[in-house]
């Protein structure tokens, strides 16, 4: 079976990206199938670094195809600027290496706008979003009042979309929200442009991934964002707003669960979490000030510092039953070399109670006080080690604690931020 889907195991920022780009060489082609440019994957290649928003991680493989599946949300003005910083690196020589799902739906200056608004108006009581008009465009697929990429690159069929949907969003941002509402002829003429370079990538991609399934191809299914950011299966109401799980490979794509045979979950050696939200295990001391440092732990996208603390098993245990995970991908292990012994939450205390699953709402998992197993740690710098076997042995007494916690194998070890740092222990194929 030729599909292997790799997801974020905690909240986002787990190093998909690196773990795609590594394994697209023994691919034929990348599917990202969810989320919109509120993700950013950062890939190192030959001490190079490429932060990617929308274009799957694949792309700085030119015989690779890429695929922006339909359960993206897409805005066409952050797109254009990243095919063109992309192509001025020498990448994407051939168009025709990257193509984009008829059915996505696209994200407009209105979603925007009322994104932004909507979080100033909250105060204390935000959410935490990029403000990049991720929810408010999920909300118009919904509520069957988007405009999708088939709808864009026709202008006359654009133009009948706007009039229809325009007047109500005005009188929202202008009545409710206290903003200023958008010119329908300007908002038109503004698109044009991006929709005829959107026109060139165009595709259906279901009919393209099944012709890709018959030619017997191995397919990459690249999620984004977290499972602890899913809008069902999250920390609700503080999540995204699309399924981040690995069903949403299936729905985000268009090619059914038949031809998906392995699915990753890719979790750091620790935890971290950007903006509001529920986080047990996090540090707000010292240690956790190392781990930001030494890890870089701020957003690629917004650039905003990341919450950080230690490993929480709940998390993952959670993460492994809703995904139906069968290995994990562990990053940013060089991290905690030097930091002295290491905590891992195995289970939370709540109101006297020990448990091991995830509450279902915010206010209980609030009250979960982390309990922790203590390991010994390890001081040895690891990147440059190429064979498990070499591996510090207490850090090898970590990664059996957690896969024996957690009943499941890893199947890949990244050592350090680049390509050539890692350690593949199942063949992805």
């Amino acid at each position: 079976m030729p599909g292997l889907v790799i997801l974020g195991a905690q909240w986002g920022d787990e190093g998909k990206g690196k773990i795609v780009d590594l394994l697209t060489e023994q691919s034929d082609g990348v599917v990202r199938f969810q989320g919109g440019n509120n993700a950013g994957h950062t890939l190192v290649v030959k001490g190079e670094k490429t932060i990617l928003h929308l274009l799957p991680s694949g792309i700085l493989h030119p015989k690779k195809f890429c695929l922006i599946g339909n359960g993206v949300v897409l805005d066409p003005a952050v797109f254009v600027d990243e095919i063109q910083k992309i192509k001025a690196r020498g990448y994407l020589k051939n168009d025709k290496q990257l193509k984009i799902s008829d059915r996505l739906h696209i994200i407009l200056p209105y979603h925007k706008l009322i994104d932004q608004l909507r979080e100033q108006a909250k105060g204390d009581n935000k959410i935490g979003t990029t403000g990049r008009g991720i929810g408010p465009c999920y909300e118009d697929k919904v509520a069957r009042r988007g405009i999708r990429l088939a709808d864009y690159i026709s202008p006359d069929l654009f133009r009948r979309r706007l009039e229809e949907i325009l007047p109500e969003k005005n009188l929202y941002i202008e009545r409710v929200l206290g903003g200023r509402g958008f010119d329908l002829e300007e908002l038109y003429q503004e698109s044009l442009a991006h929709a005829r370079i959107l026109k060139n990538y165009v595709e259906d991609g279901s009919l393209f991934l099944d012709s890709q399934i018959k030619k017997k191809k191995n397919i990459l299914f690249e999620g984004a964002q977290g499972t602890s950011l899913d809008v069902d299966y999250g920390t609700y109401p503080f999540v995204t707003s699309s399924n981040t799980s690995a069903a949403a490979a299936s729905t985000g794509s268009g090619l059914g669960p038949k031809h998906i045979h392995q699915i990753w979950g890719v979790t750091k050696a620790y935890s971290t979490r950007v903006g509001s939200g529920p986080f047990p295990s996090e540090l707000n001391d010292e240690k956790g000030q190392l781990l930001r440092d030494k890890g870089g732990e701020y957003g690629s996208t917004t650039g905003r510092p990341r919450r950080c603390g230690w490993l929480d098993l709940v998390i993952l245990a959670h993460a492994i039953r809703v995904n139906s995970l069968t290995g994990l991908a562990i990053t940013k292990l060089d991290v905690l070399a030097g930091v002295g012994r290491i905590k891992v939450c195995t289970a939370y205390k709540l109101r006297g109670k020990i448990i091991k699953s995830l509450p279902a709402t915010v206010e209980e998992l609030n009250a979960c006080v982390p309990v922790y197993k203590e390991l010994k740690g390890w001081n040895e710098p690891i990147s440059a080690l190429r064979s498990f076997s070499k591996l510090p042995s207490s850090l090898k007494d970590y990664l059996k604690f957690i896969s024996d916690q957690l009943e499941i194998p890893f199947t890949l070890i990244s050592l350090g931020p680049g390509r050539e740092e890692s350690l593949l222990l199942k063949k992805p194929f």
